[in-house]
């Protein structure tokens, strides 16, 4: 076990010292990543297959025979691309994976090189002691899952679907840290629903013209008339089957009475937790970008959005019908890129044993099932019927804002907890 635990530390800080940027728009590398952990299983006589998918756009794919063939195997996946980071705006090199304060630091310490060190840290244990799991373990790490996963999981399920075949359940990230609520109660998130997506572009036509004339028919006023709407718009609060098990537990450890039509009174337990959990009790749409006009004194014939829209499983076309009458005549409205949203029950087998792990190594923890504002690889693999969590534990200082580093400036893990986490998932792992 000590083993493991000083190996999942020299593996993050490895993992972070490897700059692996999606700059999105297919920028992005993930080759010498993706090397260094192919590298790193076969240090420990583990085979895997390295698959390029375009230049320099590498996934990582290693298949562990498991002792009952007859049952169906789990997918262990994480992405090895990390978002850009201005050095500029760090108190550390983003890119050092220092230890400092008892954390270590740089991007993709939370998002999530952790995730893949200790992914990477277990199956190298078990290796090492030549221990069998219980059953086969696909071990995938994915590319450009910041930017799409065009090159990464998308590609693998549409062009190598074969690679998941005998393979029925997922866990990936975001999910199975620690979040401390009123009352000193310590709640470990365990993702089971993620909201789906619809990117929309407004377009708003109008009367081509001299800036000086009076126009009525002004595209940018026109659109802006539509953008405002929306950006302003107050959506119903709906409840989930996920959101329901969540504030009825937050409910009931404080003390407090959960009302299905306003969950939003308990946020105020959660910390910083609530950024993101605010965003699961309704269905959001963003005004992100804007393109109008090419000179300060012609009107433009047109004038063009972004609107980021997120709905919650069950509500999709609750969001787009709003969207299309809030633009009303002002604006068309057309669906850029669209994904489901995912929600599966918080129970079985698998989910017991995720618990299980997390109570046997912190026994006043209290796991619950949560709804992720965002998506993970868990969405592609859902196309083949692979149900899908997030689990990859930590466990977090009580006055940490854990959120806020999710493409933050000056991202870092603790690593006790980072250790607490390896625990957890080889526990998990090792009987499931």
């Amino acid at each position: 076990m000590a083993e493991m635990e000083a190996d999942v530390i020299s593996l993050l800080q490895g993992l972070i010292q490897i700059p692996s940027v999606n700059y999105g728009e297919g920028k992005g590398d993930e080759k010498a990543v993706a090397e260094y952990c192919a590298a790193k299983l076969a240090e420990v006589g583990i085979e895997s297959e390295l698959i390029e998918t375009a230049p320099n756009r590498v996934n990582v794919v290693a298949k562990i025979k498991g002792a009952d063939q007859s049952r169906p195997g789990i997918v262990v996946h994480g992405h090895l691309d990390v978002v850009p980071a201005n050095a500029d705006d760090w108190s550390v090199d983003p890119f050092s994976g220092v230890i400092k304060d008892g954390f270590i630091w740089g991007r993709g310490a939370v998002d999530m090189k952790d995730g893949d060190a200790m992914f990477l840290a277990v199956v190298r244990a078990w290796a090492r002691a030549g221990f069998v799991p219980p059953r086969n373990v696909l071990l995938i790490f994915f590319a450009d899952e910041e930017a799409g996963s065009v090159y990464g999981s998308r590609w693998l399920v549409k062009n190598r679907p074969e690679l998941f075949d005998g393979y029925s359940e997922a866990i990936s990230e975001v999910g199975g840290f620690s979040v401390t609520i009123t009352g000193g109660h310590r709640l470990y998130f365990v993702e089971t629903a993620e909201k789906g997506i619809q990117w929309m572009k407004l377009t708003a036509t109008g009367n081509a013209g001299h800036g000086s004339f009076i126009n009525p028919a002004n595209a940018v006023t026109k659109l802006a008339r539509a953008i405002a709407r929306i950006g302003e718009h107050q959506w119903p609060q709906r409840e989930t089957k996920t959101g329901s098990k969540f504030f009825s537990k937050i409910a009931e450890l404080v003390g407090e009475a959960y009302d299905p039509a306003n969950p939003r009174p308990l946020l105020k337990h959660i910390g910083g937790a609530a950024r993101m959990m605010g965003a699961t009790v309704q269905n959001t749409a963003n005004p992100t970008m804007l393109e109008a006009g090419y000179k300060a004194n012609v009107i433009p014939g047109s004038a063009s959005a972004v609107v980021d829209g997120r709905f919650l499983p069950g509500f999709e076309d609750e969001l787009a019908s709003t969207v299309k009458q809030l633009a009303g005549d002002d604006a068309t409205v057309e669906v850029m890129i669209r994904d489901k949203a995912l929600e599966v029950d918080f129970d079985g087998p698998l989910v017991q044993g995720m618990c299980d792990a997390i109570i046997a190594e912190d026994p006043e923890g209290v796991p619950v099932p949560y709804l992720m504002s965002g998506g993970t690889d868990n969405k592609a693999l859902s196309d083949l019927g692979i149900i899908g969590y997030g689990y990859s534990p930590v466990k977090l200082p009580d006055d940490l804002d854990f959120f806020a580093l999710f493409h933050g400036v000056d991202e870092r893990i603790p690593v006790d907890g980072l250790i607490f986490g390896v625990r957890v998932l080889a526990r998990f792992l090792s009987n499931c």
